[in-house]
C-alpha cells in the first residue's frame, strides 16, 4: 500500500475511529484478574493514540509531500549505483553533447495533484554520467501539443524540493502546474517546461546538491544527466539561455548553487528560503568538511570568481530564514551577475508550504522577463505592483539600484542592509557558521 495513496490514508482514518470507539465500547466490559484488565487497557490506549499520531503523520506528509513511499521513511532508499571521481565539472571526461539519445518510457504519474492540469508524467532514469537511478517528473505547457506551436522549443525550469521533501510536491503541494495554466494560456508566463527530478537520493542524508566522489553525484545528475534527458526526449531551448532552476528550503541553496556553479548550463536561479552554508541543513553531505562547504556555497563562489557568472539570481525569505542570504549574494554580485532580493515579514507564513506557494506567479513572471520569453502585450506588474518589498542590484560596481516588488502578496518593509559578520544569520548567509549553530529547516 502506497505510504501518500488514498486506501493508506483512509485506512488510517478507519484505524483512528477504530481505535477511539474501542476504549468506550470495552473499557468497562474486560475480564479476567485485574493485571489483565489493565494490560488490556494499556493496550487500547496504546492503539488509540498510535493511531492519531499516524493519522496526523499522514495528513501531514500528503500536504507537504516530505516522503514519497516507505523507503524514503524508513531510510531504505538508495537510488545511487555509482559515484566516480567525475572531476571538476562533473562529466568525468566525457563528452555529453556526443552521447546518443535515450528515448525514455513515460507514464501518467499518481498522486495528489498529479493529474490536474494536463497531468504530469514520470519516467525512471539511470544517469549515465552521475551513475543515479532515479524517478524525473515532466509537465508540459499547454501549448506544447498545439499545431502552432509544432516547431517551437520551449524554455525549461527544474524544480528542486526541500529536504526531507518528494519532487512530487511542486505538483502536489506547491501546485505549480495549476497556477501556472492559466497564465500561460493568456501570455503572462511563457509556456516553460517544468522538470522536477528527484534530490533525495541516499537514505537519511540530504546530498547537498554536491558531488562527492564513492558517495553520490548530485551535482551531475541534476545539471547533466537530467537536461540531457530533456533534450532527448522534449522540444526543449538550449542551455544555458532557455534552461533556469528553482528550489525551496533546502532546494533553493541547489538551485543558486548549481547556477553559479554551471553558467554554461543555467541562466537563471529561484530561491525561496534558501540558504549560502550548506551547513543550513545540518544533514547535508556537502557540510562534511570545510573544503566541501566552501566548493558549495554560492556566496563564496560568486566571491572568489575570476569571472562573475552571466546568471540573474532571485530570492525571497523572510529574517533569518532567506533574506540575509539573498543580502550576501547581492553584496559580492558583479556584472554581469544580478540579484533580485523579496523580504517578506514574519507574518507571511514562515519555513512552509504556506509561504512558497503563492510566490509561484511572481516567481515564474521574473523568470519569464529574465528568460527573454516576455512577448506578453502591456506593462508588467507582477514584480512592480502590489504591497510587497523588494531590491535587486544590477551587479555593477557603481551600486545598488532600488527596485519594488510583489512577494506572493505580502507586506512588510525591506531592512536595507544585510546583518552584521558575527551573528548567527549573517554567518549562515555568508558561510562562516559552525555545525553547532546551525538552524535545522522543517
Amino acid at each position: 500500500m502506497s505510504l501518500t495513496g488514498t486506501p493508506f490514508l483512509y485506512t488510517t482514518v478507519v484505524l483512528a475511529v477504530v481505535a477511539l470507539i474501542l476504549p468506550l465500547a470495552l473499557w468497562s466490559r474486560t475480564r479476567g484478574p485485574k493485571p489483565l484488565r489493565v494490560a488490556t487497557r494499556v493496550l487500547m490506549l496504546l492503539f488509540a493514540q498510535g493511531t492519531a499520531v499516524t493519522l496526523v503523520f499522514v495528513l501531514v506528509n500528503n500536504q507537504n509531500n516530505l516522503y514519497d513511499n516507505w523507503a524514503d521513511l524508513f531510510g531504505t532508499g538508495n537510488h545511487v549505483q555509482q559515484a566516480a571521481d567525475l572531476g571538476r565539472d562533473g562529466t568525468g571526461g566525457i563528452a555529453v553533447k556526443r552521447l546518443p539519445p535515450v528515448k525514455q518510457t513515460f507514464a501518467a504519474a499518481s498522486g495528489p495533484g498529479m493529474r490536474a492540469a494536463g497531468g504530469v508524467r514520470v519516467t525512471q532514469l539511470k544517469g549515465r554520467v552521475s551513475g543515479v537511478n532515479a524517478e524525473v517528473y515532466v509537465w508540459l505547457p499547454p501549448q506544447y501539443d498545439e499545431p502552432a506551436y509544432r516547431h517551437k522549443k520551449f524554455p525549461v525550469v527544474e524544480l528542486l524540493p526541500g529536504y526531507p521533501g518528494s519532487a512530487k510536491a511542486w505538483f502536489g503541494s506547491m501546485k505549480t502546474h495549476e497556477q501556472l495554466l492559466p497564465l500561460m494560456r493568456s501570455g503572462r508566463v511563457a509556456p516553460f517546461i517544468l522538470v522536477a527530478p528527484r534530490t533525495n537520493l541516499l537514505a537519511g542524508v540530504d546530498t547537498g546538491c554536491a558531488n562527492i566522489p564513492g558517495q553520490v553525484n548530485a551535482d551531475t545528475w541534476l545539471s547533466i544527466d537530467v537536461p540531457k534527458m530533456v533534450m532527448d526526449n522534449f522540444r526543449a531551448q538550449p542551455a544555458p539561455q532557455g534552461w533556469a532552476v528553482a528550489g525551496y528550503s533546502a532546494g533553493a541553496h541547489c538551485a543558486v548553487k548549481l547556477a553559479v556553479a554551471h553558467p554554461d548550463r543555467y541562466r537563471a536561479a529561484v530561491s525561496m528560503s534558501g540558504y549560502n552554508d550548506p551547513i543550513g541543513e545540518r544533514n547535508s553531505l556537502a557540510a562534511q568538511t570545510p573544503a566541501l562547504r566552501a566548493e558549495n556555497n554560492p556566496f563564496l563562489l560568486l566571491k572568489k570568481a575570476a569571472v562573475p557568472p552571466p546568471v540573474a539570481l532571485y530570492a525571497s525569505g523572510e529574517s533569518g530564514d532567506g533574506y540575509e542570504a539573498g543580502m550576501a549574494l547581492e553584496s559580492v554580485a558583479k556584472a554581469p551577475t544580478t540579484v533580485h532580493v523579496v523580504f517578506l515579514p514574519r507574518s507571511a507564513g514562515g519555513h512552509t508550504m504556506a509561504l512558497w506557494r503563492p510566490q509561484v506567479p511572481t516567481v515564474f513572471r521574473w523568470l519569464t522577463l529574465q528568460m527573454g520569453q516576455n512577448h506578453a502585450p502591456g506593462t508588467d506588474r507582477s514584480l512592480t505592483g502590489g504591497a510587497g518589498s523588494a531590491h535587486g542590484k544590477a551587479g555593477s560596481p557603481t551600486g545598488t539600484t532600488g527596485t519594488t516588488g510583489t512577494a506572493a502578496g505580502q507586506t512588510g518593509t525591506t531592512p536595507r542592509s544585510p546583518s552584521t559578520d558575527g551573528s548567527t544569520r549573517a554567518a549562515l548567509a555568508s558561510g562562516t557558521a559552525s555545525r553547532a549553530g546551525a538552524a535545522q529547516k522543517p
